[in-house]
């Protein structure tokens, strides 16, 4: 048995060798992520003595900037080959990333180095995943997107359960900077993991020699908005992504300052509870099989709606760190099976060759509106005090149910794509 064909007998034999070697890759750079996980501040704190707002600059203004960045890329991947995108974006990440180390071992490691990397890194992984949704639409027939969505969400809270803890003690050995080291490294394994998958990828139907047009950066918003299903789940994703994450840096205030819990309780906290999603992912197609893909994804999408709201409940001691790990741990198993359920209703309404358009803009907004949030919520939490503004957040919170689709029809007619030969 071939290397290629042993991996996918272990990792995804039922959906072929191919699907197995993208799953692997995937799993690769998503463990190098977490592994690296705020090695960027770490830097820019210990080595380059930034302050708070620059620090608070490399999330917020690189995501959104990078965001941005993005945008005319959808476009232009929509009439390319998805594979060699894939591998192309893969390795733009690993050589920006690589670039601070060298940097940092010449002595010449500047603040605005950092900035650009995370603005290149955060554009080359909205085009990634864009690219990811349109080639596994291709190497997959319909009845399969729901095994492959339930794996790679499978596997992402697995790297986020296993990653922060290693990087953290590889940080605390080596430094912030071998950490960035090991991500660069996970995404050239990504990529000859990708180019391992084989076979042929018909090139895409289009006008891909055309000029790129101003109207053309509108598409995949104008494909969303018109489409019965789409466009609330746009709107339920982007709001719920957002509030939930814009109340992350003051829960961190909340518990690591007015409440006294140590750094380790704090991480615990959110580290503990990440095996829900690893249930929940698990359990998204025996649901949806047993009671139909719109009950599981009304009921999941409503019900992960009502947990945060209980965070501004939280007082110290142990009573405080369980209610925060009870409350994570609902809020994460109920998002492990809404989440591939959502992206594989995603990929059913979006015409095939509409994908990376459609998955570009939907990627953008989401990180456009969890920047604008997040400031917005920096504002209210010294305006109202960090639990006020958490309480308001999870209020808001338990309205993003009815943005949840009313009703989900057939999936959208597409032409069967040219299979890809082996």
């Amino acid at each position: 048995m071939k290397s290629g064909d042993r991996l996918g007998h272990l990792l995804g034999r039922r959906l072929g060798r191919q699907f197995g070697w993208l799953w692997a890759a995937h799993g690769t750079s998503a463990l190098g992520t977490w592994l690296a996980f705020g090695a960027f501040p770490l830097i820019a704190i210990q080595v380059l003595d930034a302050g708070p707002a620059e620090v608070a600059a490399l999330s917020s203004v690189g995501a959104a900037v990078g965001a941005a960045v993005a945008v005319p890329l959808g476009p232009w991947v929509e009439f390319r080959r998805k594979r060699p995108v894939l591998i192309a974006m893969d390795l733009v990440r690993c050589a920006a990333l690589l670039t601070i180390p060298g940097a940092f071992a010449l002595g010449v490691l500047t603040f605005l180095q950092l900035l650009l990397v995370s603005v290149v890194v955060a554009a080359a992984d909205i085009t990634f995943r864009a690219a990811s949704g349109a080639y596994l639409k291709t190497l997959l027939p319909a009845e399969d997107l729901l095994v492959a969505n339930a794996r790679f969400e499978s596997t992402a809270w697995t790297t986020t359960i296993i990653g922060p803890p290693l990087g953290g003690a590889a940080t605390g050995l080596l430094g912030p900077v071998a950490t960035v080291v090991t991500d660069a490294v996970s995404y050239l394994l990504s990529a000859l993991g990708i180019r391992a998958t084989g076979g042929h990828e018909p090139r895409p139907e289009g006008r891909e020699a055309a000029r790129l047009r101003a109207g053309d950066l509108l598409d995949g918003w104008r494909y969303i908005l018109t489409d019965a299903t789409l466009r609330p789940l746009f709107f339920n994703t982007a709001l719920f992504n957002g509030l939930v994450m814009a109340a992350q840096p003051l829960l961190a205030v909340l518990m690591l300052d007015r409440l006294g819990f140590a750094p380790w309780q704090y991480g615990l906290a959110f580290a503990a509870p990440s095996i829900a999603g690893l249930l929940g992912s698990r359990l998204a197609r025996p649901l949806v099989t047993r009671f139909g893909q719109h009950r599981v994804l009304v009921v999941a999408g409503a019900l992960r709606a009502l947990w945060p709201v209980g965070l501004a409940l939280m007082g110290p001691g142990t009573g405080g760190l369980l209610l925060v790990m009870g409350v994570e741990f609902g809020l994460i198993f109920c998002c492990g099976v809404f989440n591939p359920v959502s992206a594989t209703c995603r990929l059913e309404r979006t015409a095939g060759d509409r994908v990376a358009r459609t998955l570009t803009a939907w990627a953008v907004t989401t990180k456009a509106s969890t920047a604008l949030l997040t400031a917005v919520w920096g504002v209210l939490g010294s305006l109202l005090g960090p639990r006020t503004a958490i309480g308001l957040a999870g209020l808001l919170l338990l309205a993003t149910p009815l943005l949840l689709p009313r009703r989900t029809p057939a999936p959208q007619p597409d032409p069967e794509p040219a299979p890809i030969r082996t």
